[in-house]
């Protein structure tokens, strides 16, 4: 065996070396990736699965101020973020309404914690139908607006 049969010899198992490098490296990171994702579901799943809201009550007072009250309770497990949760009144999305809003009286907190009572006061143009209050996690709550004078 003459030395350019040692040198090629060489050469392919170098290579080899350097082809199955590459091969775990990328095998390796994708699994990672596929790894990380399937926690990252199986989080945000678990973080559904622990959150509920209900909407008590949605109040217009027609004749005197024009304002809008939602009670809305915290009845899951897990705690929410007001500056995270969306509120729509008739399908519009309401910006900025966390300042009108009180967690059992508290003004002062941006926490929703499961059993506390969100109060949202709100001043539209006119009666609203209907008000809906979406979660971080997308579970949401759908109530109709009572008019009263």
């Amino acid at each position: 065996m003459g030395f350019s049969v040692s040198g090629a010899a060489a050469i392919i198992f170098a290579s080899m070396l350097v082809a199955f490098g590459m091969w775990f490296t990328a095998t390796a990171n994708s699994f990672d990736q596929v790894s990380e994702s399937r926690e990252l579901r199986t989080d945000g799943v678990l973080e559904s699965s622990n959150t509920a809201v209900e909407i008590v009550s949605a109040t217009y007072n027609e004749s005197g101020n024009g304002r809008l009250v939602v009670d809305a309770n915290n009845t899951g497990a897990a705690g929410l973020s007001l500056n995270a949760t969306d509120l729509l009144i008739d399908g519009s999305f309401v910006e900025s309404w966390q300042p009108d809003a009180t967690v059992d009286g508290n003004g002062g907190t941006d926490l929703w914690l499961a059993g506390e009572q969100l109060t949202v006061t709100r001043d539209p143009a006119t009666a609203p139908d209907r008000v809906k209050i979406v979660t971080p996690s997308g579970v949401a709550d759908t109530g109709t607006v009572e008019v009263f004078n």
